[in-house]
């Protein structure tokens, strides 16, 4: 009796040892939580860039000229050394000296520099590809990783921007655009872009209030349709477009953490958004972001 029930024990013990040891095993193979800094690849055009990148455009590109040379590139050396190498800017914002100035000294190769080229003015309607020249001359770089076709606005703009389409492709040829893509604002000109596979690259805005989302007409201030636009985003992804969300925080109009919290999870985990841009003003914004992303991404 003594002994049966001693074996009885062991092998309890010894079935009871091997389960915890075979769940031990899974959960120390497990994927580990995404983070605002991995290295993600946008749609399936094989070019990859930090999950969370440093954007330039607040206020159309005020806050960072008042932030001022020295402190911006503290910002993105900053962020550098954080992981993230994704710098999104553009020739409305006035910003392309500043970045030229800070990514001195990080590593060419590793960096993802995204600008976006206006469509509705000379010179860009005489010369896009002299424009896009002057773009890397003073950006301080042979080529830009993206380069987007900015703000467009309405449903016929792929036939109207012909010009410009063929232009960018050119570049991408020569090795002066790495991938090409758009911005738009408005339903009009969003759903245009879902079915247009010129597109690589998709820089839409996303939060979950849909403050300052596209809506209708694509005036500024119109109410965002949130459903319609995510409908479109999704139709975009699924056909292997990358998209990079912005406006998380309203244009910086979500001011309380809660709104913030939301906006930030509905990007995160509504599955066809590969990275997302956010614009700051200093080193303590960069990591409070961080920190908000990567407790986001570990609680989904």
């Amino acid at each position: 009796m003594s002994s049966q029930f001693t074996r009885r024990e062991f092998l309890k013990s010894s079935a009871t040892v091997a389960l915890t040891a075979g769940i031990g095993a899974r959960v120390a193979g497990a994927a580990p939580p995404r983070t605002a800094t991995d290295q993600v690849t946008l749609g399936r055009s094989g070019v990859r860039l930090s999950r969370l990148g440093i954007g330039t455009g607040s206020n159309n590109g005020q806050v960072q000229r008042d932030m001022g040379q020295e402190a911006f590139t503290r910002l993105v050396h900053a962020a550098y050394e954080r992981g993230i190498t994704y710098i999104d800017t553009a020739d409305n914002y006035k910003t392309h000296g500043m970045v030229k100035e800070a990514i001195k000294g990080l590593p060419r190769e590793k960096l993802y520099i995204q600008t976006k080229m206006p469509w509705d003015r000379t010179p860009f309607t005489d010369n896009p590809l002299k424009e896009l020249d002057r773009f890397r001359s003073e950006l301080g770089t042979d080529y830009v990783d993206s380069l987007l076709i900015h703000c467009a606005t309405k449903h016929t703009w792929p036939d109207d921007l012909r010009m410009f389409q063929d232009a960018f492709s050119e570049a991408q040829s020569k090795g002066h655009i790495r991938i090409k893509g758009v911005s738009c604002h408005g339903l009009p000109a969003l759903t245009a872009a879902t079915t247009n596979d010129w597109v690589e690259v998709h820089l839409a805005r996303v939060n979950a209030q849909a403050h300052h989302m596209d809506g209708a007409d694509g005036t500024w201030s119109e109410p965002g349709n949130r459903d319609a636009a995510m409908k479109e985003l999704s139709a975009m992804h699924a056909r292997g477009h990358g998209i990079i969300g912005m406006k998380l925080v309203g244009n910086g109009d979500f001011t309380e953490a809660a709104d913030r919290d939301k906006a930030m999870k509905f990007v995160l985990t509504c599955g066809c958004v590969d990275a997302v841009v956010v614009g700051m003003n200093g080193v303590a914004q960069l990591d409070e972001t961080i920190a908000r992303m990567n407790r986001i991404l570990a609680e989904a």
